[in-house]
């Protein structure tokens, strides 16, 4: 099997596209959370994972959407396109949000937004941390997003050993050897500096995950932004995937 698999989509319409796109062909497409947030196109974002009948769990987005978190735990720029979202969000959206779980396990893997031990919050970006979370789930491998940093963590048992990988776009990586944590990067908001949408090819045949990079017309999304006055920082954040 193939698996698409894509995160952090946040409510960017022209960066989901452009990945449905580029990415080779696939049997299923597993999403990671956060379909809503930030960007100008919720509800079409939300249908067109629906359509595609995506394997999706929740995230924080998501449920701050729903009204599930507070938004002072957010900053002002998030709390905003919050504020917007809520309003604009059709009750088939909300219903399909409210339904997502925050775990599944698919075979040999675990899949949540944030991490294992704490699936809709906590973030992934150091070695302390995501070797905690290596306790935390049964599978040998566990996919999460979040961070919007297309990023591997490795656990060499052997030798109780947490390691890092960064992957290459377009580079296959063996799986298989050691438990990991995979991360596909983001959709909708990438944060690596680059700012092409990130994705992942899962391939549980050859057993390898692949990142890839695909370029959208971001200047779309910043037009679509813009009329729905939502903040500029979020806006101008898109050019240079910060």
């Amino acid at each position: 099997m193939r698996y698409l698999v894509i995160s952090d989509i946040h409510a960017n319409r022209p960066a989901l596209e452009a990945v449905l796109r580029d990415a080779p062909s696939w049997d299923a497409i597993w999403c990671l959370g956060d379909l809503v947030g930030y960007g100008p196109d919720p509800n079409d974002c939300i249908s067109r994972i629906q359509e595609l009948e995506a394997l999706t769990v929740a995230g924080n987005h998501d449920w701050a959407a729903l009204g599930l978190l507070p938004l002072d735990d957010f900053n002002a720029d998030a709390r905003h396109a919050h504020l917007w979202t809520r309003r604009e969000l059709t009750d088939s959206s909300r219903e399909y949000l409210q339904q997502l779980p925050t775990t599944l396990e698919y075979g040999d893997f675990t899949l949540v937004h944030g991490s294992p031990r704490e699936p809709i919050w906590e973030y992934l970006l150091d070695l302390v941390v995501a070797k905690a979370n290596f306790d935390h789930f049964r599978t040998p491998f566990c996919i999460v997003g979040h961070t919007h940093l297309p990023l591997i963590f490795a656990l060499n048992d052997t030798i109780n050993r947490c390691y890092t990988i960064v992957p290459d776009p377009g580079v296959p990586i063996p799986l298989g050897q050691y438990r990991m944590i995979l991360n596909p990067g983001s959709v909708g908001q990438p944060r690596d500096g680059d700012p092409r949408a990130s994705y992942a090819i899962l391939d549980t045949d050859a057993m390898t995950w692949e990142v890839r990079r695909v370029a959208y017309p971001v200047e779309i999304t910043q037009e679509r932004m813009r009329a729905r006055n939502l903040p500029e920082r979020l806006i101008k954040r898109l050019t240079v995937g910060r």
